[in-house]
């Protein structure tokens, strides 16, 4: 068992680290053909790219491995990386199911708080890291260590969790009490939480003389190939959490020789803002 792995048990056990890692591998029971599909059309629309044909993807935090297995099946050389032992065993069942002893997607665990770990793995000309920073507990940090990851003309696509302000400290509060409490009271919180929050959404369409029923709504939020259930999971106990405005991220990586070529916020609410950067020196 490595020293990180050991670390991450640590962490989980202390209420100091959600297990990411356990719902993705949830998550995967309801992985199909039509949510992999989903993850390649965001994928291109953000990047503004058909295909990946002969460049390098890295997956920082790759989760449930759905977006590296988008990479690679655009034509991308993959390499993923998780803090997370679960999340590392997802990918790499995802490999195993779709591109089985195929040398162009490596997966592996590590972190991106890793300096000396990060130096080796080399050039990438997209360095891709959706909804994880935040995550590692030393956010600004890591928004620099994957610098040196992006070659030049290189493409960087993050996403962040928006700052609220006061409700984002709430959150904060919420999801810190959420891993410190045993199982069946982390299950009632997401059952109440999410369910408010849905009652609140069929209300809202009715004022709006829309259809009250969250079916078709469920089905717009699940772009990227996503699960609303999971995404509130993941929301509800994420933690580590930090958060940023967006011009922050804007500055910072404007002050550091990059140019935003596609921003997608979400719209001041709860949620994380994408942006996608070119290295230019």
């Amino acid at each position: 068992m490595t020293n990180q792995v050991i670390q991450h048990s640590q962490e989980v056990q202390r209420g100091e680290r959600f297990e990411f890692g356990d719902n993705w591998r949830q998550f995967l029971s309801v992985l199909n053909e039509e949510r992999i599909i989903e993850a390649e059309r965001s994928l291109r629309a953000m990047l503004g790219k058909d295909t990946l044909s002969g460049l390098r993807f890295i997956d920082i935090g790759s989760g449930s491995g759905l977006f590296s297995l988008a990479a690679r099946r655009l034509g991308a050389a993959v390499f993923s990386f998780d803090y997370d032992p679960q999340s590392v065993a997802c990918t790499a069942e995802l490999k195993r199911r779709y591109f089985f002893e195929d040398n162009d997607w490596q997966v592996e665990q590590g972190s991106a708080l890793d300096d000396q770990y990060l130096a080796k793995l080399g050039k990438f000309d997209v360095v891709y890291s959706w909804g994880v920073l935040h995550h590692t507990g030393e956010m600004w940090k890591a928004l620099k260590n994957v610098m040196p990851l992006i070659a030049n003309q290189g493409t960087l696509f993050i996403a962040i969790y928006n700052d609220q302000g006061g409700p984002s400290r709430r959150w904060l509060a919420a999801k810190r009490f959420y891993n410190r409490s045993p199982g069946w009271l982390r299950k009632l919180m997401v059952l109440s939480i999410a369910g408010y929050w849905e009652l609140n959404f069929v209300l809202i369409r009715l004022v709006r003389g829309q259809n009250p029923l969250p079916f078709k709504d469920w089905k717009l939020r699940e772009e990227r190939g996503m699960s609303v259930w999971h995404d509130w999971v993941d929301w509800i106990g994420g933690y580590p959490f930090e958060v940023a405005k967006p011009e922050q991220i804007f500055d910072f990586y404007r002050d550091r020789g990059f140019i935003l070529t596609k921003l997608k916020t979400c719209g001041g609410g709860i949620g994380c803002n994408e942006f996608v950067f070119r290295k230019v020196n």
